[in-house]
């Protein structure tokens, strides 16, 4: 790929150039600090379109912590350069300034999730999906992909951009895509960069914990699995458990009861020292 591609305007003219012949988009919106599970993304939408749109924005209005915002990995060089080994034709880099998408107002708009925005993500990180759902909705208005992809790591996101193109008739289809692991289970994420060696050691038993967790589900309660969890992170002393919950995934609501014809997940949200690390398992 010759081109990083930092206008709005220059994007813009090149996707309607695409669109006058007919071609089939593909966008992969993305913070940056390229990692295997944002290339498996990548792969996907080039199987599945003629040319793929990746954006690279760390986006303002969807981080509540200023210092997580400050400290997050930017990479654009070495992230061009790993998307350079899939294709060097058919993948084009946005890689705006936050003045190109947010015009000098860098304010997140208010959105309405059917209530989906309230639970897990939403109870911790307030204001978080407004900011996701601003910035999801600028880059579909930019691209007008005919298919958008995102990883099943952020679950909750993606039911919330899945509602959020239903909802507000937007013409894109959502695409979700595996969660892609490390060798030893630790969802690839671009934060694990950040982790001191002692908290890499221990960050598998994140996915250890629900993949158990998943054992147990139909044989113990949705309470005592809950419980059991609790406990395991208090013997740990150098991960900090914020939440596990089992969840109805149409609503997202934690369960207390397991209804035989519905679909449930477990959610987890866990502090290595201050990075923080979500992860989630299909239990049935």
């Amino acid at each position: 790929m010759e081109v990083v591609y930092t206008e709005k305007k220059q994007i813009v003219s090149i996707i309607e150039a695409f669109k006058h012949k007919g071609l089939k988009l593909g966008l992969v919106p993305t913070m940056g600090a390229l990692h295997q599970g944002h290339l498996q993304l990548v792969k996907k939408a080039l199987e599945e379109n003629d040319k793929v749109i990746v954006s690279v924005f760390v986006n303002p209005t969807q981080f509540d912590n200023q210092d997580d915002l400050d400290k997050y990995p930017r990479t654009l060089e070495t992230d061009v350069t790993l998307l350079n080994t899939i294709s060097e034709t058919n993948i084009l880099v946005y890689a705006p300034s936050v003045d190109d998408v947010y015009e000098g107002n860098t304010v997140s708009q208010k959105f309405d999730f059917d209530g989906l925005e309230f639970e897990m993500e939403g109870k911790f990180r307030q204001g978080h999906f407004d900011g996701v759902g601003t910035i999801v909705s600028r880059l579909f208005d930019i691209v007008k992909p005919h298919n958008a992809y995102f990883g099943e790591k952020d679950f909750q996101q993606l039911a919330i951009i899945k509602k959020l193109a239903e909802k507000y008739q937007i013409p894109v289809n959502v695409v979700g895509c595996e969660i892609h692991r490390e060798p030893n289970g630790l969802a690839m994420s671009s934060r694990n960069t950040r982790l001191k060696p002692e908290y890499k050691q221990v960050a598998p038993f994140i996915y250890k914990t629900l993949t158990a967790a998943k054992k147990d589900f139909g044989t113990k309660s949705a309470t005592q699995i809950m419980e059991w969890v609790d406990n395991q992170f208090e013997n740990n002393d150098l991960l900090t458990l914020e939440y596990f919950i089992i969840a109805d995934i149409e609503t997202l609501k934690p369960i207390k009861q397991i209804v035989e014809q519905k679909t449930y997940r477990a959610f987890i949200a866990v502090y290595a020292d201050d990075i923080r690390l979500i992860d989630n398992i299909a239990l049935n």
